[in-house]
């Protein structure tokens, strides 16, 4: 627990609240990208307790809740055949599509099963050759590794009882579109952390220079998220226009160059589109889908 019970002491906390307090000579815009970290900040109080001094805006959120009702529906229709077996994440299940939610289709006969991992989907596919497996993908960058070593599991398995259906979506290209988009009131950002101890932080010093916001990556406990608001908020008070720089309150976990690994299993795996976010419509590069080799698991 020690790497837990560091990152929520209150004694800290409530200093770190008073510091930004003190800080803040107005009412600064700052938007929290995951929808871990706006549920942290809701939890934990950090909210209410800087709500005149900072506003938060909670961003596009966590990768379920911008999944496309499109893939959703398509997930339900295929349930219902009787050759098939949906699995996906957990907390797929409660997300509605056109006409119901996963839960829903599967109440109605729908072979619809939640799994930890899509590993968990290969293994089933191995054990059930009969039945036809899908995996309903759906994550940031920070699941879309695991759905890589999946197909390529597969594939040195020879199966071809196993697909997917891909709705990975990538964070930096939504970033862009909400800086771009009318009305645009951000001032700086609290990046997911969780997204870039895959990604690293190369990627992200081009936005900075383009939008002039400062971008610090945070954890999820309410320490990891002080520190960051509190970074956020001296860039911008250090001068009348603000500062612009990218720094990670993130360090145990975020390294520059991201997970090698994970980042090749991906760069083998998928290729770069354009894809639908559901509230946000097409993003450009925001998705991911299988490359040509691969194409035969979609």
């Amino acid at each position: 627990m020690k790497y837990l019970n560091e990152f929520r002491d209150a004694k800290l906390a409530k200093k770190l609240v008073e510091e930004i307090r003190s800080m803040s000579t107005q009412r600064w815009v700052v938007m929290d990208v995951c929808g871990g970290q706006t549920h942290s900040l809701l939890r934990h109080g950090i909210e209410a307790a800087l709500e005149d001094r900072i506003e938060l805006i909670h961003g596009p959120g966590c990768p379920v809740c911008v999944t496309p009702i499109e893939a959703i529906d398509l997930a339900q229709n295929l349930a219902m055949r009787p050759e098939i077996i949906v699995t996906t994440f957990g907390d797929m299940l409660r997300v509605p599509g056109s006409r119901d939610s996963l839960l829903g289709a599967r109440s109605r006969g729908g072979n619809i099963r939640a799994v930890y991992t899509p590993i968990d989907a290969v293994k089933l596919a191995q054990q059930m050759p009969d039945r036809q497996i899908v995996f309903f993908a759906v994550g940031f960058e920070t699941t879309a590794p695991a759905t890589a070593l999946a197909v390529l599991q597969a594939d040195r398995l020879g199966l071809n009882n196993f697909s997917l259906i891909v709705a990975h979506v990538r964070v930096l290209p939504a970033m862009e579109a909400l800086m771009l988009a009318e009305g645009n009131r951000v001032q700086g950002f609290l990046g997911a952390g969780h997204v870039c101890t895959i990604t690293g932080l190369e990627e992200y010093h081009p936005f900075v220079d383009r939008f002039r916001v400062p971008v610090v990556i945070t954890g999820f406990e309410p320490i990891d998220l002080l520190q960051g608001i509190r970074e956020v908020v001296r860039q911008l008070q250090s001068s009348k226009s603000g500062r612009s720089e990218l720094v990670n309150c993130y360090a145990r976990s975020v390294r520059t160059e991201g997970n090698a690994s994970a980042q090749d299993a991906m760069a083998q795996v998928y290729e770069v589109v354009d894809a639908p976010w559901r509230g946000l419509g097409i993003i450009a590069r925001g998705g991911l889908q299988i490359v040509p080799r691969y194409r035969h698991f979609d």
